[in-house]
């Protein structure tokens, strides 16, 4: 795959405090990208200036090499915040319903990600009623059904058992193979290692590396030559 979306130079700043600086990195069509580090890395301020919820003080999002429009930003990417719960009195139904009639969804994804998430028992209960792993394979199921071809997800894992994030790993990866762009946010490195085509590395508002769990590992050794690492974890520790 390809470069085609690419972040060059995304920044923000509180007053004194850099919550991000200098972040570039690349986004290939049809892959799914990992975000990965600590609390308060800035994952989620990434997500949010690259969506444009918050104002980057400076950098660009280029799509083939061409800076884009805060407005075609919207056409390209859809951003699903983490421990988001809307229309608490709405059935589970109605949420991926609205979803496809007001965003413009994709109508004939829908029960493919009701049976992909097993949502079929929630169809008709209250959004506000769900428990957190539930609300979360809900909110999953919206993300899919957007229109939008690359889909930002915060911490998509939190909230779910192991054989829920199993299965929801199974779902998101067979719509990348159909050419959905996935760039997922994830805390624990192993739910990134089982699901993710590549990854970036983000320490105190930095990238620390980017590329497959190969090109890391690489990397980790030209800066602290050792025993070659494959884990995922290891390599993580030793380029942050």
């Amino acid at each position: 795959m390809n470069e085609w979306l690419r972040i060059t130079g995304l920044a923000k700043h509180y007053g004194r405090l850099t919550a991000l600086a200098d972040v570039g990195f690349s986004i290939r069509q049809g892959e799914i990208l990992g975000l990965i580090g600590p609390n308060g890395a800035g994952k989620t301020t990434l997500f949010e200036c690259m969506a444009g919820v918050l104002p980057p003080s400076a950098g660009s999002v280029l799509l083939d090499g061409h800076p884009i429009t805060a407005r075609e930003r919207s056409e390209l990417l859809f951003y699903l915040p983490d421990a988001v719960a809307p229309w608490p009195a709405q059935p589970v139904k109605w949420a991926l319903d609205f979803t496809i009639g007001f965003f413009g969804g994709r109508s004939a994804l829908l029960q493919d990600v009701i049976h992909g998430f097993g949502l079929t028992p929630l169809l008709k209960h209250p959004m506000g009623t769900l428990s957190k792993g539930q609300r979360k394979r809900v909110m999953l199921a919206i993300g899919l059904l957007t229109r939008q071809p690359v889909l930002l997800a915060d911490e998509p894992f939190d909230g779910l058992d192991l054989r829920q994030s199993r299965e929801a790993a199974a779902t998101l990866r067979a719509h990348a193979s159909r050419g959905r762009t996935l760039f997922l946010s994830i805390h624990q490195i192993a739910d990134a290692a089982r699901i993710c085509d590549r990854f970036v590395l983000l320490s105190e508002g930095r990238v620390c590396g980017e590329g497959t769990l190969e090109d890391l590992t690489t990397l980790a050794h030209t800066r602290a030559p050792s025993p070659r690492r494959r884990d995922l974890e290891e390599v993580f520790l030793a380029l942050t």
